[in-house]
């Protein structure tokens, strides 16, 4: 049974409207549904409430989950970290990559996108919070890396991407988000780039606040596939 993903998927779509209602930005944000930890199932489920986009972390598990999107009108995003010699298995499979940190994995991947004669929509991720854990350029060296992906005839620079570090409070998180906004729309100034920079930012813990300093996409795991006890 999973009934319980139609009613946490109710709350997160209504902390999303709260969230947008907050900062007139109503209709603006896309939900990816983050299915890490998710069954085939539980992912079946999630699409048949008509969620459009979700997110893989892993190319194993994407491969294992392509089964069920096939046929359906899904966008599949990659958001975790991508090894070059991966990037062969998903090409024809997603939607846009979030996680472009290196000059080297952007050549590989306008390469394999040139082979499959499309271009593939990326995001530039940045380590807002400088953690050594996480992957990400460091926010002064995002301007040049998006330079480079700009002249890549195969990819198409969407915006940026970012986690922000674990916070105790919406302050802190909205501080991070807030960086990555402003940081977003100075390299497209910079570029001279007259459309808007999307982004990519705010998971289970942190996706109201990061709704409320301007994000497009928020990247939702756990809260959409919790089961509850009376489940």
């Amino acid at each position: 049974m999973t009934d319980y993903i139609k009613s946490n998927l109710a709350t997160v779509r209504a902390q999303i409207s709260a969230a947008e209602g907050a900062v007139q930005r109503e209709g603006r944000t896309s939900l990816v549904a983050a299915v890490k930890y998710a069954t085939n199932e539980e992912i079946d489920a999630l699409l048949a409430q008509g969620v459009l986009d979700v997110g893989e972390n892993r190319v194993q598990q994407l491969l294992a989950h392509a089964p069920v999107y096939e046929g359906r009108d899904v966008r599949v995003h990659f958001i975790g970290t991508l090894q070059k010699n991966k990037i062969k298995y998903i090409i024809d499979k997603v939607f846009a990559v979030h996680s472009v940190d290196s000059v080297s994995l952007a050549t590989e991947l306008n390469r394999h996108a040139a082979k499959s004669g499309r271009v593939l929509g990326v995001f530039v991720e940045v380590n807002i919070g400088r953690e050594a854990a996480k992957g990400g350029v460091a926010p002064e060296e995002a301007e040049a890396l998006c330079r480079e992906i700009e002249s890549l005839p195969n990819l198409s620079l969407l915006g940026l991407m970012t986690m922000a570090p674990r916070s105790e409070t919406e302050a802190e998180y909205r501080a991070y988000f807030k960086s990555t906004r402003v940081l977003a729309e100075t390299i497209w100034q910079a570029l001279g780039r007259e459309d808007r920079p999307r982004l990519s930012m705010g998971m289970s813990e942190s996706f109201e606040a990061a709704i409320k300093e301007g994000a497009d996409l928020v990247r939702v795991g756990r809260h959409l596939f919790m089961q509850h006890s009376e489940s």
